[in-house]
């Protein structure tokens, strides 16, 4: 069976669901009416260097950038498929060898790296408000002062069917677009890339992001396996374990893992009483000592649960998650996502972003279950459409018709395999392996406390449930943001990361 793709974007996760969304699924975008597959055979071609240099904290970086496409081959020496790539090179380096290299992508899956190349990590930013909403166009690409190019080199690989990224046809099409094929295509140009660039010697960092971070975690027990260690793995707003964010008849999991990023959009928006408005760091631990506790076990319990049991939880969640108690009770305890975006702020006719639940947005019809859009992801995409688009042809100088597909678009479908055969998408095996071969390895887990996507909590249940040797437990670093999913795009978050992964980095090497 395939799962095929809703995009919504985790920064992607876009959630895989069954055909037809599935529960608690976002709605899924119009396909874009482009081929997704290249529209004439594809042929191996020169990248495009500029020089460049930019502003940053007072420093000025002088760097080398490079845009092109890598060509993925058979065994024969056939082409197919090409990754498009953007990779920026510090100047002046005099031993590469010690010079970190680090390889970036986003998630969906269906997602181009631009996020994190032109939100997070790369050279240049998209100027959004300070919180991360929508500014008004024309929008702005400016220096970007947190960038991670001072830490590292940095590559920022789009996968096939995202950016401009085109399988040969729609046979490879379906092989890439699938969790094993994935993984192999970006393997495969993590290796040319260090071949081509002789960075073989270079400590060498992943950094994904949502969906992103299940490929990292794929990646990173795959490429041990042949012949590539990694000194740090870095994973931002993740998921590993499937099964605890998939809201599903018969699991309910997900519920008990996302009521302390219920608790933390309620209190953002002071729906809380008054005592639980106090400090979130506060009202979070009470939140997740209740879904652990109580909630979890009522859960378990499900119609054995007594009258008087079952009216004192239903307080205590609606307490801690701002509805009332007769919505907690209709919903049987178990609030779903969306249902819930919709219903903490419907007294205002607005809905709750999903992406980032500090983010609002109207919602005229009052009586609908869900919301209608992600207000979240409608704040960026624009921004980041245009700005990229520009930016690829002006400043970088890669001249081409095709159309970047930035979310959604250039995915058939997505097919987890054996993964998928009665059971839920795990890849914290994969990592764990990982831990097993390279000890050395370190990781850097990036959680948004209003992250709806994928909730902090779900992250820390699945590290704590991964049973990693207790050798190399102390290589795994939490660090957690007062934003969402895209926690950079705040301003004081995006200070805080970059703060945060240049201590990582300086500890891995």
């Amino acid at each position: 069976m395939k799962f095929f793709v809703t995009f919504a974007i985790f920064t992607s996760l876009v959630f895989s669901q069954p055909p037809g969304g599935g529960r608690g699924a976002a709605p899924a975008a119009t396909p874009a009416p482009t081929p997704p597959v290249a529209e004439k055979p594809l042929v191996e071609e020169t990248p495009v260097v500029t020089k460049h240099e930019i502003h940053s904290n007072g420093k000025t970086l002088s760097y080398t950038a490079t845009a092109g496409m890598m060509p993925i081959k058979n065994a024969q020496g056939d082409i197919e498929a090409n990754l498009f790539y953007v990779s920026y090179v510090l100047d002046g380096i005099t031993d590469y060898s010690k010079r970190p290299l680090l390889v970036a992508f986003n998630g969906g899956p269906g997602s181009a790296s631009v996020w994190l190349h032109m939100g997070c990590i790369g050279p240049k930013r998209v100027k959004m408000m300070d919180d991360g909403a929508l500014p008004a166009a024309p929008y702005q690409l400016v220096d970007n002062d947190n960038t991670w190019l001072d830490q590292a080199d940095l590559v920022f690989v789009d996968p096939v069917g995202t950016g401009y990224s085109r399988a040969q046809n729609q046979t490879l099409q379906k092989k890439f677009n699938s969790l094993e094929g994935d993984v192999q295509s970006v393997g495969e140009f993590i290796r040319l890339f260090l071949t081509r660039n002789e960075r073989w010697a270079s400590p060498l960092y992943l950094a994904g992001e949502s969906y992103g971070t299940t490929r990292a975690a794929g990646l990173s027990g795959y490429l041990v396996e042949n012949g590539i260690a990694f000194n740090g793995v870095i994973l931002l707003s993740t998921v590993l374990n499937f099964e605890t964010i998939l809201f599903s008849h018969g699991n309910d999991l997900p519920y008990m893992l996302y009521l302390p990023s219920y608790a933390a959009t309620a209190f953002y928006h002071k729906k809380l009483p008054p005592e639980l408005q106090k400090s979130l760091e506060v009202t979070l631990k009470e939140a997740e000592r209740l879904a652990v506790g109580a909630y979890n076990e009522a859960l378990a319990k499900g119609d054995q649960l007594t009258d008087a049991d079952y009216k004192a939880i239903v307080a205590k969640v609606a307490r801690l998650t701002g509805v009332d108690q007769k919505y907690v009770d209709n919903s049987d305890l178990r609030m779903e996502l969306m249902h819930y975006l919709r219903e903490l702020l419907r007294d205002q006719k607005m809905m709750a972003g999903r992406l980032d639940s500090r983010i609002i947005g109207p919602a005229p019809l009052n009586t609908s279950e869900m919301a209608e859009f992600d207000p979240s992801m409608t704040a960026i995409r624009p921004p980041y459409t245009a700005m990229f688009n520009q930016y690829v042809h002006a400043e970088l100088g890669y001249k081409t018709d095709m159309t970047y597909y930035v979310l959604g678009g250039g995915i058939l479908g997505w097919d987890y395999g054996e993964q998928n055969k009665n059971r839920y998408v795990d890849v914290s095996d994969s990592l764990r392996s990982a831990f097993a071969k390279n000890p050395h390895m370190k990781v850097f887990v990036g959680c948004g406390y209003y992250d709806m996507a994928t909730p902090y909590f779900a992250a820390e249940y699945t590290f704590s449930h991964m049973g990693l040797h207790p050798s190399v437990r102390k290589n795994v670093v939490f660090q957690y943001y007062n934003a969402g999913h895209m926690f950079y795009i705040d301003v004081p978050s995006h200070k805080k990361l970059k703060k945060d992964i240049a201590q990582f980095i300086k500890s891995a090497n």
